[in-house]
């Protein structure tokens, strides 16, 4: 006669054993009390019971972390695999969500402010453990292609909320077109994760879209973060956004100079954008004087042999002397200039937002819309932002105690 043997371990005593996934800790990191305290005020006692508020959006970061393409594929897996619903935190034999379950649960979330709130927790858990340091913020914009089916220019509505239209160059100069949504990021330089976000349609100009993502990252973090840098592309190159970081934010905006169309460099400037004297060589920057840049004749500061000398410019032994207040064109000159080695250093660091954007679309979901709407596409998105956050606090603990017991 055949016994079967009893297992000596039950399946939650097993895992205990199992090094953690990925998954689980990023979910170790995570808690959502806002979002439970949010849908919980909701509850009634009538009808039949739901499922558990934390294991639904537990689900859907899941989804994000293991690049589940679709809510039918996130469903069919939480049935098949007792470890993917154990660590999301559904009965190890109960039923699981169907996609019409797991779909009606984004909608809800996607009309509350609750996602968002759970985004800037994590945030704040990052700044705590001093992950985020916030001195150089940069930002940029990338394609989300919409779950909608692509329609004429002529049939579109421009009411700031539907899927539009958008072009853009990529980085090898290459334009490309696509139907959806701009997902607008500003990131930290030093740890390269989203501190704030925006979607728009996309056929909205990044530079249009600089001051309400600043505003929006001011109102929450002005009195925790002291950024003094913002760094930029050439497509925020306009005047009101370099106004706007100099005199709202109080810090120094770094952007690219956006040539439009010029064949020259501008007058009284060379190709460095670096004033020039009137034998056409490059002045000599001498400093900052107040709100003032001071150069002088390269010929007087030693730089160079004039023909003319000095009298050329001027009668005084120390050569001509040109001051630049930095409040008449903040697009040509600010402090630091474009032509300095300072300004090339900070503006390089703006590619941290490149990095911040790659690493959502390639490892994990964020370009993979599977709901029609604006309003779902931006909880997708900041599903992913905290599924990235999470993810490194978790990573930096695990250094941290490694360095500890080191």
């Amino acid at each position: 006669m055949y016994i079967q043997q009893e297992c000596l371990f039950s399946f939650e005593e097993i895992l205990k054993f199992q090094p953690k996934s990925k998954l689980e800790m990023i979910l170790a990191e995570l808690n959502f009390d806002n979002l439970v305290s949010e849908f919980s005020k909701r509850h009634t006692s009538c009808g039949p019971k739901g499922y558990p508020i934390r294991a639904l959006i537990n689900s859907y970061i899941a989804m994000q972390v293991e690049r589940i393409p679709t809510l039918t594929d996130l469903s069919e897996k939480l049935k098949i695999n007792p470890i993917l619903r154990y660590s999301c935190g559904f009965e190890l034999f109960g039923k699981t969500p169907s996609p019409a379950t797991l779909s009606r649960f984004l909608d809800k979330i996607s009309k509350t402010t609750a996602l968002e709130n759970e985004f800037h927790a994590v945030v704040d858990e990052a700044i705590s453990l001093g992950i985020i340091d916030g001195t150089e913020v940069a930002i940029d914009s990338t394609k989300i292609d919409a779950y909608e089916k692509p329609q004429p220019k002529k049939k579109l509505k421009n009411d700031g909320v539907s899927a539009n239209w958008g072009s853009k160059n990529d980085t090898d100069g290459n334009q490309i077109k696509w139907f959806g949504y701009k997902l607008h990021i500003l990131c930290d330089c030093k740890s390269e994760l989203p501190l704030s976000i925006l979607l728009s349609p996309a056929s909205y100009y990044d530079g249009e879209l600089a001051m309400p993502l600043i505003k929006k990252y001011l109102n929450r973090y002005s009195g925790v973060l002291n950024t003094k840098y913002y760094c930029m592309d050439s497509g925020y190159d306009q005047v009101k956004n370099y106004k706007y970081v100099i005199n709202e934010a109080n810090a120094t905006p770094i952007i690219a100079y956006n040539k439009r169309r010029e064949y020259a460099p501008p007058e009284g400037f060379n190709e460095e954008y670096q004033p020039i004297c009137s034998m056409g060589y490059p002045l000599t920057y001498w400093g900052k004087d107040g709100k003032y840049l001071k150069y002088r004749c390269p010929h007087a500061a030693g730089k160079m042999e004039c023909p003319q000398g000095t009298s050329w410019c001027s009668d005084s032994d120390y050569g001509y002397c040109k001051k630049i207040d930095i409040n008449d064109n903040p697009r040509l000159i600010y402090y630091p200039p474009r032509h300095s080695n300072n300004f090339k250093l900070h503006y390089n660091k703006r590619t941290s937002v490149e990095r911040c954007n790659s690493r959502l679309k390639e490892l994990l979901n964020t370009d993979n819309l599977r709901s029609a709407g604006i309003r779902k596409a931006k909880a997708v998105a900041l599903l992913n932002c905290i599924a990235l956050i999470a993810g490194t606090i978790s990573v930096n603990r695990v250094k941290n105690t490694k360095l500890s017991v080191a």
